[in-house]
């Protein structure tokens, strides 16, 4: 039972982030690295793990987000090169 629970909400994660953005998309992986660092700093410090993830998962986000580059190079049928938002 409990593989078939995560198998569905893994199988339901993966729907929704096919649907994303790419800036929601790198917040969305920031904050499982960062989530996944905090947990482990904290676990490593003998601080709170679950306090340690929340506060790496957040961080994780905005940097993820901040990240994401704005202009992306694209090649008309002629061969001219513009840029122009991702």
């Amino acid at each position: 039972m409990t593989r078939l629970v995560l198998s569905t909400l893994a199988a339901v994660s993966l729907l929704a982030a096919a649907g994303c953005t790419t800036t929601e998309k790198r917040a969305g992986t920031g904050a499982a690295v960062g989530a996944g660092t905090g947990a482990l700093v904290a676990a490593a410090t003998g601080n709170n793990v679950a306090g340690g993830a929340l506060i790496g998962g957040a961080a994780g986000a905005l940097i993820g987000a901040a990240t994401t580059p704005g202009m992306c190079r694209y090649r008309d049928a002629q061969g001219r090169v513009y840029e122009a938002a991702c």
